[in-house]
């Protein structure tokens, strides 16, 4: 390198402030600067600057203003945007093509208890409310979520409880509201549902309203149906013919009132005027009231009650050439003036809009049942439903099953064939069994039946109901002193009172075999009435077709009812064989030509069986058996024209194998 005082390139690496140039040189005893150090070097390449992290804005701003650094960006904003878009419009897509999903009161079987039978815990010999609570675990056992509890109203217990002398306030038998409201904390807890019990009919005869009533006190004074009542010779001669439910003429004189009062039921049961608003309102009160509590629907009964006419003639005579003084049952009538009258389902949507009021928060629907069974007509059952535009009950029971007179594979496809047919499109079935008002299934058709009953209920389209004991198969009491036979205490355990109660005894007697029929041992049975039972309703809640499937008839004879539930866009299919009858051979790949040669027994009321291969050209099934068998087609039986009008859907949903989600339209 060579110095030279000429040329070369100069350092200003240190280059100082003019103030202090200024103040330096104005210094007159500074010696002169020396001259500059100049350096001639090689000559160098330009430094070419690359982005680097941590680059200032106006380092940034040069390179973002390059083509290729903009293009990109441009193209990576425009592809997030199209991304964005296209999952908005697959989401919308999505929800608009999904089925509606099943509510709680659809996805679940219904277990009804009949609380002063289920669980005393107080040692009085009566269930109560705690005792229910207690006995939770085994609901969630059973894979069921859904409780129904009959009526716990405070009463004289009068037909059971069912006329209410406070409709706000529990029976001291049961417990207290803060019982109640406890009862419900659990329940909810375990993620159920419970439904309640509401007669609005008629209330007790010790009702206030009633006491305000028959002394003419304000409003109260038409709060009940009271008219003159003609006397003659020291004796009371009612309005007309009309004969109350438990036969014996409908009136009732009141010697505070001095006139009768009209009772559809017992006389200590005075049916409510449905035809004065403020009854109305008095309901819708009530509703309020315990949905404000927090329960999740009501079963109304005996709605079919409601209205009377009012010119009050004589009901037509069933055996014309009867003598009128001698009609004392009510099959002797037919009751066309007392039942079903015009705006009797006003009144009952009213009840459902003031339900509605709190369903509006999301999985908070409250479902509403109704006591609907008319034997007579189907047609007056369906319009329970409500129609197209005017929402009613979700659904009124279905007791077809209960009402067969005699049992058959035919019978059993009768019942179901009626309930399907008339049911409207859209609606959704239901099924049951027991009751507290009908002989148990052990003892109404053969305890050999028990399970093919059950197998029949939880595979059946739509929500199945059961009465408290029906999952282990309990009887009626076989006692001739007994008033309530199916009313008799749930079977728990093999030690005394069956574990009913710790007190000396119960209500009503326990069954005498109640250490075998009881829950704690069929736990331990594998072929059990109570496993078959719990692994029946695992089924319906795991399997697609049937929870919400077409369900097709297949066969049906005396001895057995055959049907498949199958699923849009599913091959799996299963189909139930149910014995009724005596022992028979069907082949059903005669009637069905596409089955497949074989199909496995995924249940079977002999647990022995499941899992085996059955020939789908000879199928054996004994008295009381069932079967249900899975195979695989591509060719689903409702597809197929034979079979048209034989299948039937509610909550029709087609399954998409390639997305793993449901759609509706296929």
């Amino acid at each position: 390198m060579e110095l030279s005082e000429k040329g070369g390139v100069e350092n200003n690496g240190f280059v100082q402030n003019e103030a202090f140039d200024d103040k330096e040189t104005d210094t007159s005893d500074q010696e002169e600067m020396p001259k500059t150090c100049v350096v001639v070097a090689d000559p160098v390449e330009e430094l070419v600057l690359k982005p680097y992290a941590g680059m200032p804005k106006e380092v940034l701003l040069k390179f973002s203003s390059q083509a290729r650094y903009r293009v990109t960006r441009e193209v990576l904003f425009w592809l997030t945007i199209i991304a964005a878009v296209a999952l908005v419009c697959a989401t919308i897509a999505i929800i608009a093509l999904s089925p509606k999903c099943l509510d709680w009161w659809q996805a679940s079987p219904i277990y009804q208890i009949y609380p002063r039978s289920f669980k005393d815990s107080n040692k009085d010999g009566n269930g109560d409310l705690k005792g229910i609570q207690e006995k939770l675990d085994h609901i969630t056992y059973l894979n069921i979520k859904t409780i129904w509890i009959t009526s716990f109203y405070k009463s004289p217990l009068k037909d059971l409880g069912y006329g209410a002398e406070d409709f706000y306030d529990i029976d001291p038998m049961f417990g207290s509201m803060s019982d109640f409201e406890n009862l419900l904390a659990a329940i909810h807890d375990r993620g159920l549902k419970v439904i309640m019990d509401l007669i609005p009919n008629h209330t007790s005869d010790k009702h206030r309203w009633f006491q305000l009533s028959r002394n003419r006190t304000g409003k109260y004074t038409d709060y009940y149906i009271w008219q003159d009542c003609p006397q003659a010779a020291g004796s009371i001669t009612p309005p007309n013919n009309w004969v109350s439910v438990f036969g014996n003429s409908s009136w009732q004189y009141d010697d505070v009132r001095k006139q009768c009062y009209f009772h559809q039921f017992g006389k200590e049961q005075p049916d409510l005027n449905f035809r004065n608003l403020a009854v109305q309102q008095e309901i819708h009160d009530i509703i309020k009231f315990w949905l404000g509590k927090g329960i999740d629907g009501f079963s109304f009964s005996a709605v079919k009650f409601l209205l009377e006419a009012t010119h009050l003639r004589n009901e037509p005579q069933v055996n014309k050439s009867q003598n009128p003084e001698s009609i004392t049952a009510y099959s002797q009538l037919y009751h066309d003036y007392t039942t079903t009258q015009v705006g009797m389902h006003d009144i009952i949507r009213s009840f459902r809009q003031t339900m509605n009021q709190f369903s509006s928060e999301p999985g908070r629907y409250r479902f509403m049942g109704s006591d609907g069974d008319e034997k007579e007509d189907i047609e007056e059952t369906m319009m329970y439903y409500g129609t197209t535009f005017i929402q009613e009950a979700d659904f009124p029971f279905n007791f077809n099953l209960i009402n067969m007179q005699n049992l058959s594979g035919n019978s059993i496809f009768e019942a179901v064939n009626l309930w399907m047919k008339n049911m409207p499109a859209g609606k959704w079935p239901n099924w049951v069994v027991g009751s507290p008002n009908a002989a148990r299934i052990s003892s109404r058709i053969g305890k050999e039946y028990v399970n093919v009953i059950n197998m029949l209920l939880l595979t059946l389209p739509g929500t199945p109901v059961t009465y408290y004991g029906e999952e282990i198969g309990m009887e009626n009491i076989a006692s001739e002193n007994v008033t309530f036979p199916e009313k008799s205490p749930m079977q728990w355990d093999d030690k005394v009172n069956a574990g009913f109660t710790e007190g000396n005894s119960s209500w009503l007697p326990v069954n005498s075999d109640y250490q075998s029929v009881n829950v704690e041992v069929q736990m331990t049975w594998s072929n059990s009435t109570l496993n078959l039972y719990r692994e029946l309703a695992a089924l319906r809640n795991k399997e697609l077709p049937i929870q919400r499937g077409w369900m097709c008839y297949i066969w049906n004879d005396s001895n057995v009812f055959v049907y498949v539930r199958e699923l849009d866009g599913l091959d799996r299919v299963f189909m139930m064989v149910l014995n009724f009858g005596q022992e028979s051979t069907i082949d059903l790949k005669a009637i069905v030509p596409s089955l497949p040669s074989e199909a496995i027994v995924r249940l079977s009321t002999n647990f022995n069986n499941a899992g085996k291969a059955v020939d789908t050209k000879q199928i054996t099934t004994e008295t009381g058996e069932g079967l249900v068998l899975e195979y695989k087609t591509t060719k689903p039986v409702h597809t197929m024209e034979a079979f048209q009008g034989k299948c039937f859907v509610a909550e029709k949903a087609c399954y998409s194998s390639a997305f793993n989600l449901l759609y509706m339209n296929c």
